[in-house]
């Protein structure tokens, strides 16, 4: 397992597990129907879901709002972000930013990145990414 694994309270699971599990293409590792809980995967990444209402201990500090996770996105790397864009657009959700190509900056290095933005149905950002790889800073 990762050394953090978020934890994303959901207004409802059941609409939650048809965007992650349907439309993006986690797999439940497992899950407690009793609590309302699932946890996923997907290529390396593992990500926890709850039902905001549900029974069993929550971790909150103030009321939820939409959008949920204000001030965070999670970038999430996969191995075919154009393939997984597609189906994000079909299925008609939300994208905040489009499919674009970013290189950032590393010391001397650039590490490229195709990606783009999405909201889930809680509002919170998922930003999917692929590497492209690595060049030279530019002067």
């Amino acid at each position: 397992m990762g050394h953090l694994i978020p934890e994303l309270d959901v207004s409802d699971l059941d609409r939650s597990l048809a965007f992650y599990v349907g439309v993006v293409g986690f797999t439940v590792l497992y899950d407690r129907p009793e609590e309302r809980f699932a946890f996923l995967t997907l290529d390396g990444v593992h990500l926890m879901l709850e039902e905001a209402a549900g029974p069993g201990r929550r971790f909150r500090t103030a009321p939820l709002e939409y959008p949920y996770g204000r001030g965070v996105n999670f970038m999430i790397e996969v191995a075919a972000v154009d393939r997984l864009h597609s189906r994000v657009q079909a299925a008609e959700f939300t994208i905040v930013i489009p499919l674009e190509e970013r290189w950032y900056r590393r010391n001397e290095i650039e590490n490229g990145h195709r990606q783009f933005v999405v909201a889930d149905p809680d509002g919170y950002l998922l930003r999917f990414s692929t590497r492209l790889g690595q060049r030279p800073v530019s002067a």
